[in-house]
C-alpha cells in the first residue's frame, strides 16, 4: 500500500509541474497521453430547451482504461448558479503527454486553452450571453434559441480562429492564459454539475462516441438535454453538417485535401519599392508553404504505402489517420498564421484603409 502511495505522489508531482501554477486546480490526475486528441467536430447547435439552459460544447474526453479518445457532445445544461458561466475543459501538452484540464463554472469565463470550440468560445473570452442581475440574456448571433425567448440580444462577433485543433502545445494552439484568465481559475468556482457527469458516462458508454468506431465522425455531435443521445432534438453526424461550418470551413485529413491556396494579393504600402519588396516575400512564402504541403503529402502516402505493405491491423490504420489529420492541422494552422502576419505587412496604412464593420464585443 505504502509502495502505491509513493508512486502515486511521484506521478502527481511530475503531472503538477507540467502546467501553469494558475491552473492546477483544474488538472485531471490521469496518465499523460502520448496521442493527441483529434481535431474538433464542427456541428450545428440544438436549440435550446428552455429559458435558463446554457450551452456547454462538446470536446475529445479519454477512456484510460479502453485507451481511447471518445467524444462528448455539446448540450445544453442548467447552471449551478445565477450568475455562473462554463469555462470549458481543455487539453495540453505536459511535457512528455497530453493532459487534460477540467471545465468548471464560476463567475468569470477562465483560460480554456485558446481552442476554438465554437458557439461563442472562439479561443478567448466569451460572447454567448451575459448575466443581467439575476438573468441571463442570450445573444442570438452566436447561440441558437426559440422565437418564444425574450431575454435575447443579437451582437455580431468577428471570428479571427477558424483553426479546430483540439489541444494546446506541442505543436497545437500556442495561447497563454492573460492575468485577468489566471485570476478567474482562482475566482471560487465548482466543477461539473451531476447532469454533465452523468452525460460524460454516457458518452463513454456509447461504442459510436469512441474515435476507433467513428473515426472522427461520432453518431451524436449535440443534445439538447444532457444524456439524450437518441432523441429528436440530438445533431448526428449524418445530419448535422459536422465537419463544415456555415462559413465553409472544414478540417481536413490529408493536405491533398485542402483547398487549393490562394496567390496573396499585390501590396499597397504606398510605396512602390516597398509594394515591391512585400510581393517578393509573398512569392517566397507562398512557394515555401506549396513546398510543405507537397512534403507532407508524400511523407503520409509513404506512411500509408507502409502500412498496407506490413497488413497492418485496422487500428493501426485508425491510429495513422488521426496521426495525419493532426498534421494536417498543424500546418493548416502555421500557414494561416504565417498570411496573416504577411497581410498585415502589405495592408495600406491606416489614414488609407477603409473602416471596418462591426467590431468584438466588450
Amino acid at each position: 500500500m505504502r509502495l502505491k502511495f509513493v508512486v502515486g505522489s511521484v506521478l502527481l508531482a511530475i503531472l503538477m509541474t507540467a502546467v501553469p501554477s494558475a491552473l492546477h486546480a483544474q488538472v485531471r490526475v490521469g496518465v499523460a497521453i502520448a496521442v493527441a486528441p483529434p481535431p474538433l467536430l464542427v456541428y450545428d447547435q440544438p436549440i435550446c430547451p428552455g429559458d435558463g439552459y446554457f450551452w456547454t460544447p462538446g470536446y475529445w474526453d479519454y477512456d484510460y482504461d479502453a485507451g481511447d479518445y471518445f467524444w462528448v457532445p455539446g448540450t445544453w445544461v442548467e447552471p449551478p448558479e445565477v450568475g455562473f458561466f462554463w469555462t470549458p475543459g481543455w487539453w495540453g501538452w505536459g511535457g512528455s503527454g497530453f493532459i487534460f484540464n477540467a471545465g468548471y463554472w464560476g463567475p468569470v469565463v477562465g483560460f480554456y486553452g485558446g481552442i476554438n470550440y465554437g458557439f461563442g468560445y472562439f479561443g478567448t473570452g466569451f460572447y454567448g450571453g451575459r448575466w443581467d442581475h439575476d438573468h441571463f440574456f442570450y445573444n442570438t448571433a452566436v447561440w441558437h434559441v426559440g422565437g418564444d425567448f425574450h431575454n435575447v440580444y443579437n451582437e455580431r462577433v468577428d471570428i479571427h480562429n477558424d483553426i479546430h485543433v483540439s489541444y494546446n502545445g506541442h505543436g497545437g494552439i500556442e495561447a497563454r492564459p492573460t492575468p485577468q484568465e489566471e485570476a478567474a481559475a482562482r475566482e471560487r468556482h465548482v466543477g461539473p454539475v451531476s447532469a454533465q457527469t452523468q452525460h460524460i458516462q454516457a458518452a463513454r458508454s456509447e461504442p459510436q462516441q469512441r474515435f476507433s468506431n467513428n473515426h472522427g465522425r461520432p453518431a451524436t455531435v449535440a443534445t439538447a438535454k444532457p444524456g439524450d443521445f437518441h432523441g429528436n432534438n440530438a445533431m448526428r453526424s449524418e445530419n448535422s453538417g459536422a465537419r463544415t461550418e456555415n462559413n465553409g470551413s472544414r478540417t481536413y485529413t490529408h493536405p491533398k485535401d485542402l483547398p487549393a491556396a490562394e496567390r496573396p494579393a499585390a501590396p499597397n504600402t504606398g510605396n512602390a519599392k516597398q509594394d515591391q519588396k512585400i510581393q517578393q516575400q509573398q512569392e517566397k512564402l507562398y512557394s515555401k508553404q506549396q513546398q510543405e504541403r507537397q512534403k507532407l503529402q508524400s511523407q503520409q502516402d509513404k506512411e500509408h504505402q507502409q502500412v498496407q505493405k506490413q497488413q497492418g491491423s485496422e487500428a493501426r490504420t485508425q491510429q495513422l489517420e488521426q496521426k495525419h489529420a493532426q498534421q494536417t492541422q498543424q500546418m493548416q494552422q502555421r500557414h494561416a498564421q504565417q498570411t496573416q502576419k504577411m497581410q498585415q505587412r502589405s495592408a495600406p496604412p491606416a489614414s488609407h484603409a477603409a473602416p471596418s464593420g462591426g467590431g468584438r464585443p466588450k
